[in-house]
């Protein structure tokens, strides 16, 4: 029977768990890995899933603390919260998010936003066969693997130029590995939104100032299960260099009391080259697109498609490869301050994931007036 930490070596050395942990067995240790703390480029709220994650330039709830702090100004009821939980590859990754938001006054909000990305009741087998060579179940022992992030926002108008508006994120990071490892991460967001008639324009600077994540490695966990040639992991940090999101959107009046809503946004890393649409060793940049549909500010249809990456044909779930977007679907149902909205989004994996894995996003937010 395998033991459990070889598991953890290969979530280690994948980045499985989301590309999150530092590289324990590399021979050179990589100090801005790519895909460094991804947990956090997930995506929450229904109605942003439901549109491929496009909310630079249009987000204004209490999510804007994750999105765009800057969108802080916008929402629409004096109090504002937001719940979610989602679930990933089958159900085996859950990832839940809360956050809160309100006005300090005219010119300034602020926001409270917390996020889970975990796998729960993992088994430590390691015990499993007792002194005598007989296997003992009641010697399992079970932990998860989870990060967590703390954000705390700011947003304020500049009032020499109308319709502007800028904000920040401290974030605060928190992830576990069970007995084995845990760290603590510090970082800093900024964000701006500028709407002039139906525009409406967004930037966002994630990690601007880099987030520093210090890893405490429990050697000892590992020491007698270590592979031949693999080296025990031990304490270090792990910087997460800056993303930008650039985002652009403009709304339309239908008739018939119907709302249109179509944006997009630009995802700029700069982690090193990465399988999108635009790829250099100096940045990288994966389009996205979202479309709302809305009747009386009370029923929404949302969809949108990104993640664009090119397949190998071998590799591809259909045996044709090629360049493959990630396409999602919304709905959303909004009644006297209270809003419920789902997503559906479709991961395409390749043969070695195993094919098609769909994810069912529900969020409930609620505003006071």
């Amino acid at each position: 029977m395998p033991h459990v930490s070889r598991l953890i070596f290969l979530l280690a050395g994948t980045g499985f768990t989301l590309g999150l942990a530092p590289r324990a067995t590399a021979q050179t240790r990589d100090l801005t890995p790519k895909y460094s703390n991804e947990f956090l480029n997930i995506g929450v709220g229904g109605r942003a899933l439901g549109m491929a994650n496009v909310q630079v330039g249009l987000v204004g709830d209490a999510t804007s603390g994750y999105w765009n702090p800057a969108g802080l100004l916008n929402q629409k009821h004096k109090y504002d919260a937001v719940l979610m939980h989602s679930e990933l590859f089958s159900g085996i990754v859950k990832n839940d998010y809360a956050a809160f938001s309100m006005p300090l006054d005219e010119q300034s909000a602020l926001g409270a936003s917390l996020i889970r990305t975990g796998v729960d009741n993992i088994a430590d087998t390691r015990n499993l066969i007792n002194e005598y060579g007989y296997i003992q179940y009641d010697r399992i022992q079970y932990f998860s693997v989870a990060d967590y992030a703390v954000l705390l926002s700011y947003a304020r108008r500049i009032g020499s130029i109308e319709g502007l508006k800028v904000g920040a994120n401290g974030k605060i990071i928190y992830r576990n590995y069970g007995r084995f490892a845990n760290a603590w991460g510090f970082g800093i967001d900024a964000g701006a939104q500028y709407d002039k008639g139906d525009w409406h324009l967004g930037l966002t600077a994630r990690d601007i100032t880099t987030t520093f994540n210090a890893w405490s490695i429990n050697a000892d966990e590992f020491k007698d299960v270590a592979a031949v040639g693999d080296k025990v992991p031990t304490n270090s940090t792990e910087i997460t260099l800056p993303r930008f999101v650039l985002g652009v959107g403009r709304s339309f009046k239908l008739p018939g009391q119907l709302t249109a809503l179509v944006a997009t946004d630009l995802e700029i890393t700069t982690d090193g080259q990465r399988n999108t649409l635009v790829s250099s060793k100096a940045a990288s940049i994966d389009p996205k697109a979202g479309v709302e549909l809305g009747f009386r500010d009370l029923v929404f249809l949302r969809g949108g498609i990104g993640n664009f990456q090119k397949m190998e044909a071998a590799k591809s779930f259909d045996n044709k490869g090629g360049w493959r977007g990630q396409p999602t679907l919304g709905v959303g149902v909004a009644l006297s301050g209270l809003r419920l909205d789902m997503a559906l989004s479709r991961l395409a994996l390749d043969k070695q994931g195993g094919g098609n894995a769909n994810s069912i996003i529900v969020s409930l937010g609620y505003g006071i007036k």
